[in-house]
């Protein structure tokens, strides 16, 4: 996962200079501590779904002002620091683009990531 790489791919879309006026990213991470008890994490065990993630990001795009949506993820055994998830969002104005990261973000999460934490012992 390469954000500036995967930016600068989109840029070159045909349509982008003249739809675009913002692009939301939010890269995941995997953090040190459990969300729910801040228990140290060494590692987790990550499975997406990516042709339901793909599905996802198609639905979503059909949202107003949305241009393209670009979704990778990581599968495996990661470590603290790790990038999991990779989203970007490009569409006309920023209602638009914040509302459909948040909403594209709730929905992966919740319908095509499985997360297992390892804790320290």
């Amino acid at each position: 996962m390469d954000i500036n790489k995967t930016l600068a791919e989109l840029k070159k879309e045909p349509g982008f200079a003249d739809q675009v006026g913002m692009v939301l990213i939010h890269n995941g991470v995997v953090r040190g501590f459990s969300r729910n008890d801040h228990k140290a994490v060494t590692s987790i065990t990550v499975e997406p779904d990516m042709d339901k993630i793909h599905a996802i990001c198609r639905e979503k795009e059909k949202q107003p002002g949305i241009f393209r949506i670009v979704a990778q993820c990581k599968s495996g055994m990661l470590k603290p620091g790790d990038d999991v998830m990779l989203l970007i969002v490009a569409g006309d104005i920023r209602e638009h683009v914040k509302h459909t990261l948040a909403d594209l973000l709730d929905t992966i999460k919740s319908e095509a990531v499985f997360k297992q934490e390892v804790y320290m012992e």
